[in-house]
């Protein structure tokens, strides 16, 4: 059964977009979950994420958003983003913790990332994501 994940969670990856995007700078290369599926299904069940990668959850909308950590094995950071690319805020995620965490305001996109990956680059809520396919 474990291996059929891992090629099936393999399938996945190669079959999905990725973007790369620029932030104060820095590179950030992010596998795309734009439609309900992907953005439902997340990182969930995977044992790593490379050193400059994440994923980018866009949606149709500004609206307040939450995320959780269900089924979801690596520690992360978060970040969400306004229609323009500007970051909202960044929260740092606990594996497994099915408390809420919370865009501080109307959010288009989140994008999530190794924890602390955006405190070790120097980046902060007001810095702009360049580079979205808003």
């Amino acid at each position: 059964m474990k291996i059929l994940l891992e090629r099936w969670q393999q399938f996945l990856k190669e079959d999905s977009t990725v973007v790369t995007v620029s932030i104060k700078g820095v590179p950030l290369e992010l596998e795309l979950a734009a439609d309900e599926q992907s953005r439902n299904d997340g990182l969930m069940f995977r044992d790593a994420l490379g050193e400059n990668a994440g994923m980018l959850f866009m949606f149709p909308d500004s609206d307040e958003r939450s995320f959780w950590m269900k089924d979801t094995d690596i520690p992360l950071s978060i970040a969400y983003l306004d229609e323009l690319g500007t970051i909202l805020n960044i929260e740092d995620m606990t594996p497994h913790d099915t408390t809420a965490t919370s865009s501080e305001g109307p959010a288009r996109c989140a994008i999530e990332t190794n924890k602390g990956w955006f405190e070790n680059n120097g980046i902060s809520a007001g810095d702009l994501v360049e580079g979205l396919p808003l």
